[in-house]
Formats: structure tokens, sequence, C-alpha cells
């Protein structure tokens, strides 16, 4: 039989940020109980700040009966001259019955002891306090506390539980909390607890007593009157996906506002503005053709014919958080861009401090520069390494870390530093994930990759290796950033020569160049998403000696992709293979001299000078000479229809390695294809 289930664990207000941390695993957790029980069957799941609800719109009100099997040792070990073995006994005791009870069956082609039972399947209501027990123990949100009695900890202390399986109340006890047919609807609407009659009147007593209950719901109802507030004040709202999260998470009839701040407060950077209203108010910055203004949106969840002592009191809580930001922007002006300090600041125990830090970058810097062709003013990219960081010792950064190289560029233009040197600290830590921007300029480009290579090689140096998911440096993303900002500039870097040129300033004594390349190359996926790991494989790793040339393999890994891409590529790669096993033995850097006197036959003397065209033509694109090629294909069959590769005479066999041979090795010199899974 099929009721409807409805479970509610109120709690006190939960914390938005480890609640939506939590929100993905929440169902996927009922469910693991669910199946546990043998009680799985489609739910809904919604929370609000004062409740976590499970809706079953039907659930079996008991569990299936099963049979339950057992199976032993096989006879012939179980049972010696008619006598039960210690196997024998040791089986029945773990079944629980005399070895008399015991049957036969067979398995695995022998007959073996047998035993099965009928279990009948337990009432739902029975079990619903300790699947729910279960669920809510399981449920993981970072810090946890104790209350009252309890010796276990939750998020919040849980203060009413209502588990109603059909009209039937689940006699249960959560917490030290008995389950009770009641709930709490919004604390301005009604304080005390309200007697739920039925399911259906418990959705009915949240509606009238201001509760809106689904997420989606109120998500739907704040952007509209997102909206609303848009068209009539003509205005601009920004809106923070996670930011609407949070609001969405802590409220149960949101109620959007708009509030306003004093003008002179527009003399700080808008985002340290936008900064403090989100980190520390949670309101939604306002924009008037395309610019900040002076006013924000909070998200009330405020019950009241009028709110305007709302509106009040958010702007009177706003007015301190920025009078304090603007205190710190002009203290920071006044005392200038400078890294005094930085030398008592320790970066990492083997590299030092973050003074020392910068001495490394700006050599890293001089010799990535050295590069490149582009006019890099010299002096531009000093005064970007010096200055890249000053901004850790402002006050405005040690309020809102976020706001490190941001708030260096906004001080850099008031004191009248260089626009492109302004720009290059801004951007020095592009980029920050997979959908982010790049530096902008090639001066930028030079600053974020130094720093990003003086962390990756500082950290291999000390031994700081990223192990599974443990990067606490995010060396993984830096690997992808210097990628992509040396191919989106076409900076022509090689890592293994750069780790070479750059030794001296790293510790010394241990060797740490092959982990270094080992891995930049197992990052190279990340680097090119969407494209077969197995291409990067065939590209990078060719032999034992690395060579890491980023605009060398980008431009190998682009070609190869586009030609394995396409239909001749799959027709040919069997037979391309093929001459790949008939050469497993050789070394592809050899060079291979064929001996034309040596052709026995027509197919050898085509393949030879097909191969000969498309080896010393030039080619505009690597695909270009890729295809020229794999379109020898034909000449290649045919040469292996006709042709005994090895042949009984050692040099015309030799010969004939050779042949197929100078193909594979044009191939081999872009990608070992051998290694691509199609």
């Amino acid at each position: 039989m099929l009721k409807p289930l409805l479970i509610e664990i109120g709690v006190e207000e939960l914390p938005a940020v480890p609640l939506l941390k939590e929100l993905a695993d929440i169902e996927k957790k009922w469910v693991a109980v669910l199946e546990k029980n043998a009680l799985l069957g489609e739910f809904e799941f919604y929370y609000t700040p004062r409740r976590l609800v499970l809706w079953h719109r039907e659930f079996k009100t008991r569990q299936d009966d099963r049979i339950e099997e057992f199976y032993g040792a096989p006879v012939d070990i179980a049972i010696k001259d008619g006598t039960p073995t210690p196997a024998a006994l040791g089986f029945a005791k773990k079944c629980g019955v005399e070895f008399n009870q015991l049957s036969r069956a067979e398995k695995g082609g022998k007959e073996v002891l047998y035993f099965s039972q009928n279990i009948p399947g337990r009432s739902s209501i029975e079990i619903l306090g300790e699947m729910i027990d279960q669920w809510i123990k399981s449920l993981s949100f970072g810090k946890s506390m104790r209350w009252g009695s309890n010796h276990e900890s939750f998020i919040r202390p849980i203060r009413w539980v209502n588990v109603t399986l059909g009209e039937e109340l689940v006699d249960m006890e959560l917490f030290g909390v008995r389950s009770a047919s009641e709930t709490y609807v919004h604390r301005i609407s009604h304080f005390e607890a309200k007697k739920v009659n039925s399911i259906h009147h418990y959705f009915d007593l949240l509606k009238e007593g201001s509760v809106d209950l689904y997420p989606q719901s109120r998500r739907e109802s704040i952007l509209a009157n997102f909206a609303q507030l848009e068209k009539e004040n003509g205005i601009s709202i920004e809106v923070d996906e996670d930011l609407l999260n949070e609001v969405v998470a802590i409220t149960e009839h949101p109620t959007p506002l708009l509030g306003s701040f004093d003008e002179s407060f527009l003399e700080l950077p808008p985002e340290v503005i936008i900064t403090s209203m989100k980190e520390h108010q949670r309101y939604f910055p306002v924009f008037k053709e395309g610019k900040l203004i002076n006013a924000f949106v909070v998200v009330s969840n405020a019950l009241t014919d009028d709110f305007s002592k709302v509106i009040e009191g958010n702007e009177r809580v706003l007015r301190p958080r920025l009078s304090d930001a603007l205190f710190f922007y002009r203290n920071d002006l006044k005392k200038g861009l400078s890294t005094a300090g930085l030398e008592k600041v320790v970066f990492m125990n083997g590299l030092g401090t973050l003074a020392e830090k910068i001495k490394r970058e700006k050599v890293v810097a001089s010799t990535i520069a050295n590069l490149i062709y582009d006019n890099i003013n010299p002096a531009h990219l000093d005064r970007a390494m010096d200055l890249a960081k000053a901004d850790l010792m402002s006050e405005m950064v040690y309020e809102f870390t976020e706001l490190q190289g941001l708030m260096g560029y906004y001080y850099a233009l008031a004191l009248g530093e260089n626009a492109d040197v302004a720009t290059a600290i801004k951007e020095q830590y592009l980029p920050t994930g997979e959908e982010s921007a790049l530096p902008s300029t090639m001066l930028s480009a030079i600053v974020a990759m130094s720093m990003k290579v003086d962390t990756l090689i500082g950290m291999f140096s000390i031994g700081e290796i990223p192990t599974g998911s443990r990067d606490p440096f995010a060396l993984r993303r830096a690997v992808n950033g210097i990628i992509k900002i040396a191919v989106t500039h076409q900076i022509p870097l090689n890592f293994s020569t750069l780790i070479d040129q750059l030794v001296s300033i790293y510790p010394q004594g241990k060797e740490y160049k092959k982990n270094v390349e080992t891995f930049v190359i197992e990052r190279l996926a990340g680097a090119y998403v969407g494209v077969n790991p197995s291409i990067i494989q065939a590209v990078v790793a060719k032999d034992a000696n690395v060579e890491l040339d980023i605009l060398e393999i980008d431009r190998k890994i682009r070609a190869v992709n586009t030609i394995a891409s396409s239909d001749s590529f799959v027709e040919a790669f069997s037979t391309f293979k093929r001459v790949s096993n008939i050469l497993k033995d050789e070394a592809m850097d050899k060079g291979f001299k064929v001996n034309g006197t040596l052709f026995e036959n027509d197919a050898e003397r085509n393949l030879y000078s097909a191969a000969v065209s498309a080896i010393s033509k030039s080619y505009e694109t690597l695909e270009e000479r890729l295809d020229a090629l794999f379109a020898l294909k034909a000449p290649l069959d045919t040469f292996f229809d006709n042709v005994m590769v090895n042949a009984e005479d050692l040099s015309v066999r030799a010969n004939r390695k050779a042949l197929v041979g100078m193909i594979y090795a044009e191939i081999y010199s872009i990608a070992d294809i051998k290694n691509i899974t199609l």
C-alpha cells in the first residue's frame, strides 16, 4: 500500500553557505537511506532557513518480503564419511539453524550447502525513525554544535519534528525532540507552534503563515520583484548567482527593497562598495547607465505593510561599513604603494618571505620577456613586478582579501603610475578559473605568468607536490593558466628550458625538473577541455626526453585533434597502426635511409616516390602536412598487399622497414598516433 509521507525537521536558522554546499548531497543521502531499507521511491526536498522537508506523494507502508540465500562450502568438503565437518557446522551456525536444516544447491558447477529463509518486510512506520536519524546524521555542514544535554551535534539545534505517514504521526525522537503534529510558520505571523491536522493542512498552514516552502518559488519571486524595481526606478540590479542563492536560503517570505547610501561614498572604487555590501550585508548593487549609483537592494524577510523602517535600518547598518572602507582607502593613498613589510611575511618555509618571492619573480619575468620579440618596456615590467604585491600591506586588502591586485590597480592609477603597469597589477592573478578572462596585454601576461611559474617551480623545489585532491597552492590551476596565457599571447615558452635557466634561484639539492615536467603533461588535459586525452598523450609522451615547448605542443594537439575528427583518419588509422607495430623496436629519431636499388617490385617504388613527394613539400599548417602523410594510406595498403616486409634477405628487410619508417617518422615528429584511442 502507498501513502503520502511528510518529514519536517525544524531547526534554528540555518547558515546559508554550509547549507548550500551540502545541498547537492542532501537528496542523494536520503536516496541512499531509502535504498538501504528497500523503500526507494520518488520524493521532493524543500528547505527554508528554519526547516528541512522531505515530501513523498506516495510511500510504501511496509517493505517487500524478501528471500535471503546463503551458500556454503562444497558438499565433498562439508561432509566427510557422512559426518559434518567444522566448515559445515560453522555455516549452519552462521545461518542460525541446525545442520540438519540445511539443504543443497548447485553453484559454480559444484554441489554446495545451501540455506534460504523468507524475511518478512517491516512496517515503514516502525523504521522511519531510524531512517531519518541515519539521514540527518549523515549530513555534513562543516562546523556543528551541541545544545542542552545532547552528546551529538548538528549544524543548528533541532526544535521540532513532524513526521506523518498517511494520517498517522510517526512516533520518533531526534536529538531529544519528540515528533508531534505541529509546525511553525513565519515568526512575525505567529510565534507559537501551530497544530497540523493532516499533511494537506500542513501545506495550507505554511502558506497562510507567510512561509514560501519552495526555494524555486522564492527565487522566482525575488527576480520578479527585481524586475519591477528596475522598471519603476530606471535602474539595473546586478544579480550575483551565489548571493541570490544565499538570499533564497535565508528567507521564508522574501521582499526586495530599494535603499540608498550617501553619494560621497562613490569616491570608493566600485568593487569596494560592492564587496562591502555583498560580503557583510548581502545587498545587491544597483547601476544606472552602466555606472554604480548610491543605491542597493536588500531582500527582507519581514512581514509588514510599511517597509520604511526596514529600509532605514539597513541604510543605517551600511553607513559605518562604507565609512570604514573610505577611511582605509584614504589612508592607503596617503601611505602610497610600498612593499615595505613584506620582508617579514613568510611565503613558505624553504622559499623565504614575500619580498624574496618578488625578487625571484622579477628574474622569471625578465627571462620570459627575453623570449618575446614584442616591444616590452623593461622599466614598466620592472615597476609592475615591484608593485604587484604592494597592496597586500594596505588596510583595504587586510579587510577585503579578495580585492588584492584590484586595489593595487586603483592605488597605482590614483598615484600616477603608468596605466599599463596598473593593469598588470590588476590582472596578475588571471586566469582565476575555467571560464575566467586572461591578461589583456603582453605586459600583464608576463607578470601573471611569472608569478605562477615561480610558485610552481618553487613548490616543487622544496617537495611540496600536489597529491590526490590536495593542492593548497592551486598549482594545477597555475599550470592551466600558464598554458592558456602562453597560447593566447603566443609566448614561446619551453618549460624544460625555462627550468634549466632558472635553476640558480631555487633551493638546491633536490632534483625536481622531471616532476615539474610530468605535472605539466598531466595538466595539459585540463587546458584542452573536450580534446581526446589520448591525442594529448600521443603528442607529448613519445619518449623519455620531454621538450615542453608550449606553442609547439599547442599546434600539434590542435592539428592532430582536427585530423582525428575526420572520417579519413578513422580509415587510415588501422594502416598506420600496422606501420607502428612493424617499427615498435626502432628508434624514431635515428633517421631512416632507403636504398632504391634494393626495391624488388613496383609497390615499393611507388610508395617511395609518393612518400618522398609528400615529405619534401612545404606546408602552411600541420593539418595540411598530416593530410598529405595520411594520404599515403593507399600506396601503403598496396605495399602491404604485395610485399613481405620481413624478407629472408636481411638487407631487403631492413630497407623495407626503413621505407615505412621514413613515413612514420614524419608523423611521429608530430604525434605517436599508435597511442591514440578512438
